[in-house]
């Protein structure tokens, strides 16, 4: 079942892993902060990837570089100069857009309608996929879709706000809030926090909260080279805060200000690019299926029209609730970055390669996954409402978090099945034990099928029950979160039949 957006951040705030950022002080837009389980999400998700990417690649090694760094890094990124979004407010409204995203979506809901008419029209005449294909192609409104998609890359290759403004009065793009269609002009809006360094303002440098974390990988490269001792090709990994003054923050932890960033950029020899681009988009797909995420829900999309220093680029696509959007992007970035620092700061960047017998400036392969978006990717497929059989042979909906028991926040809970001593000293000596291996919450209040109902929204996989048995012959019954089963197992059992099931899975060795 696909939830809507605006219940899956109710049942993010209401179970404890996404707040609305300053709440008591009614909010600040763009802003969220995690809560108890939406923390330990995060730093799970977090923990696998660096493992993949890091403990388990002999020519990967971690950076964690400053959020503050010379400003003379983002003008030789191109960031001071070029890193700014078209924006364009709605007169009726009032309402406020990125243009390429209002022009994105709408030509995205042409198509989609374009779809649905054919589709309807070839089932009634019993037409054949390649037919389906051949009459969308030629559809009105598929055609306008990529008539728009085609002017909006052209004005903003050549930034061109004048000709985004005709094109939204020519086009009539209407408002997504109004439907109304008059429009202010486009106007350009720079993308970074500027703040200064410095006790005195007369003398402050003015600086910027980084838009990006790849940066910070490559003004540190040489020194990474030397005191790593790699060899091309190599990687360097990060994971980091990074900042955007977004023009409308929107789709709840999506597209925020304030974010966390999983990059690695690999340093390779010029001429493998392809080779190495090929494998980082074979690895990054397989590492997210295995994860939990559904191929169905995974796809490619590669770069209609790529940025100036790139050779190639794709994104992994997951289904969203608002639909197929960017969770990971594979870059092969050529040699750009690491030729731009040279070029601003006097140094040299460049690598001996010894089987060669010559220097170049390392191509680079980079791979970017962006942390909440993957937290939302699993909060929104695991949410699952389902009827589920009750104590008295009834049914009842639950809402259960169906994520992979590795990511679960709290992997473990243990009920005493009532509120009698020797149950809840059985209870609470497992607790005990289990707490130094594993994150474990104990329960004693409500019955034990509202515990049930609550932890099964929490994504606990397993919850432990002490019963009456449990006092005549030291077992305990374990409840699988998605199957329902129970089974019984000695207590001096359950730590590792836990242990077997929560582990870092096998094929992490294969990442």
């Amino acid at each position: 079942m696909a939830i809507d957006l605006t219940k899956l951040a109710a049942f993010a705030k209401e179970q404890g892993f996404i707040y609305p950022g300053s709440e008591l002080y009614e909010g600040i837009g763009g802003i969220y902060d995690y809560g108890p389980l939406g923390v330990e999400l995060k730093r799970r998700i977090a923990e696998l990837w660096w493992r993949a990417m890091v403990q388990l690649h002999e020519n990967i090694v971690g950076l964690d570089a400053a959020i503050l760094m010379h400003p003379r890094v983002w003008e030789a990124s191109g960031h001071v100069e070029a890193f700014h979004d078209p924006l364009v407010d709605n007169k009726v409204s009032k309402k406020r857009y990125r243009v390429d995203t209002l022009i994105e979506d709408y030509a995205q809901r042409l198509e989609e309608r374009a779809r649905k008419e054919v589709e309807k029209k070839a089932r009634k005449a019993g037409l054949p996929p390649e037919a389906i294909e051949e009459q969308l192609q030629a559809h009105k409104d598929y055609v306008r879709a990529q008539t728009l998609r085609q002017k909006l890359a052209a004005a903003l290759s050549a930034r061109d706000w004048a000709a985004l403004t005709t094109l939204l009065q020519e086009e009539k793009i209407p408002c997504p809030e109004s439907g109304a269609t008059e429009w202010t002009p486009v106007r350009q809006f720079n993308l970074m926090f500027s703040t200064q360094l410095g006790a005195i303002a007369d003398e402050a440098l003015e600086i910027y909260l980084r838009p990006e974390t790849a940066q910070g990988i490559f003004v540190d490269f040489p020194l990474v080279l030397k005191t790593a001792r790699q060899k091309i090709p190599f990687g360097i990994a990060q994971i980091g805060k990074a900042f955007r003054n977004e023009i409308v923050a929107r789709q709840f932890i999506f597209r925020m200000r304030e974010f966390e960033q999983m990059e690695m950029q690999f340093f390779v020899r010029p001429g493998t690019e392809d080779e190495w681009y090929a494998y980082w988009k074979e690895k990054r797909m397989r590492w997210h299926q295995h994860l939990g995420l559904r191929p169905e829900n995974l796809r490619f999309k590669d770069h209609e029209h790529l940025a100036h220093y790139a050779r190639a680029a794709t994104d992994i696509e997951f289904a969203f609730p608002f639909g197929f959007k960017e969770l990971e992007g594979i870059h092969s970035r050529t040699n750009y970055d690491l030729s731009r620092h040279a070029q601003y700061s006097g140094k040299k960047l460049e690598y001996y390669d010894e089987a060669l017998g010559e220097s170049y400036i390392p191509y680079v392969i980079e791979t970017s996954v962006g942390l909440d978006r993957l937290v939302l990717a699993h909060l929104a497929q695991g949410y699952t409402e389902e009827m589920a059989p009750t104590a008295e042979g009834g049914q009842e909906l639950r809402t259960v978090l169906k994520i992979h028991p590795i990511l679960a926040p709290i992997p473990v809970a243990i009920f005493p099945l009532v509120r009698k001593d020797e149950f809840i000293e059985k209870a609470r000596k497992l607790y005990e034990e289990l707490r130094f291996y594993f994150m474990v919450a104990y329960e004693e209040k409500d019955s034990i099928g509202r515990r049930y109902r609550r932890y099964d929204a929490k994504g606990t996989p397993f919850c432990l029950t002490i019963d009456g048995q449990t006092l005549e012959e030291e077992t305990v019954t374990v409840r699988d979160r998605d199957t329902l089963e129970q089974i019984r197992l000695p207590m001096s059992q359950v730590r590792f039949y836990l242990g077997e099931k929560l582990s870092v899975p096998e094929w992490l060795r294969g990442l």
